[in-house]
């Protein structure tokens, strides 16, 4: 009788806090990765507060375009932050040691910014797709007001879909194990440690990457079919590359988005012979995106490259040469 009632008041004990060990398989070395974790960090920073600060400071730039790449920006800010502060934590100063709860808020950030992230490149895509193919109705269709509701609606499609990946996870009791073999929480990899089933966990985060990512990623691709279909429609070779080169900057992140989306999906897969790769590219498409987004802009968009140099006071000197 005391040995079961034991065995019962064990199973219903709740670990006090999750132990993130880093990289799998890395352990010993991972600390020489800070480094450029910091400075990608530091990249993606400054690069996205400076598109802020221009789009903020150059009225030429008051534009839907620029104003969802704005909330890019914010949404690649968010998405950095919720990760790489701990992750240096973790690998600076051993600070392994993170709270039930602050665990289950990290989930839920990391799944809200990347499924913002995702929706912002489907509103940029309708906007491309309306600019193209409607020229003359496109100011009265991407206004201001339009602008400010579909992000609103974003915001608040994210919030409501992802807030039951946390909440599932913390209805699991985790009675024993506490150590996750990784330097985030992610839903899976906590919920692994549950005492009980775990199988509403797993259809509801295979069901909400089906609707949210797989619905955006097919709006998307839609949406520049119809863009190619319209720009073939041309008459004029200049109007032509015009067209296709205010696409590419879009279109190179696009791709570079859902491409990341698709191999972290598929490395998952490999996860328990090889932990280390579905590990290293959750890191990797946490920061790459937010450090490299606003230098493909700044490469490919003139608008953005004479707003930075007005803002960085580097207009004279290149008018002077």
């Amino acid at each position: 009788m005391d040995i079961t009632l034991g065995i019962t008041n064990s199973s219903r004990l709740q670990v006090p806090e999750f132990i993130l060990l880093g990289l799998p398989g890395i352990h010993e070395w991972q600390h020489w990765l800070s480094l450029p974790l910091a400075l990608l960090y530091i990249l993606a920073l400054c690069a996205n507060i400076l598109i802020l600060i221009t789009i903020q400071h150059e009225p030429s730039l008051h534009q839907p375009m620029y104003w969802f790449l704005g909330v890019l920006a914010i949404v690649d800010i968010g998405l950095a932050t919720t990760i790489i502060p701990k992750i240096l934590a973790i690998l600076w100063f051993d600070a392994k040691a993170i709270s039930l709860p602050e665990c289950f808020a990290q989930i839920y950030a990391i799944h809200s910014f990347m499924g913002m992230e995702s929706g912002i490149f489907l509103c940029m895509a309708i906007d491309r797709y309306v600019a193209i193919s409607y020229p003359l109705r496109y100011p009265s269709i991407l206004t201001e007001a339009f602008v400010i509701k579909v992000t609103l609606s974003m915001v608040l499609r994210n919030g409501l879909l992802t807030l039951p990946v946390p909440v599932l996870a913390a209805q699991r009791h985790y009675c024993s194990r506490n150590e996750i073999d990784h330097c985030l929480c992610s839903n899976l990899g906590v919920t692994s440690l549950a005492c009980d089933d775990i199988t509403i966990n797993r259809f509801y985060q295979l069901a909400l990457a089906w609707v949210m990512f797989g619905g955006d990623m097919g709006l998307v691709f839609a949406s520049y079919a119809l863009i190619i279909r319209s720009v073939l429609r041309l008459n004029s070779a200049k109007a032509t590359s015009k067209a296709l080169s205010t696409c590419s900057s879009h279109l190179i992140l696009i791709l570079f988005f859902y491409t990341a989306v698709i191999v972290v999906s598929v490395t998952q897969l490999a996860g328990r012979k090889f932990p280390l790769i579905p590990a290293l590219f959750n890191v990797l498409h946490s920061i790459m995106p937010p450090a490299f987004n606003p230098m493909v802009y700044a490469l490919r968009t003139q608008e953005l490259r004479v707003g930075f140099q007005r803002v960085l006071g580097l207009d004279d000197n290149v008018s002077r040469k």
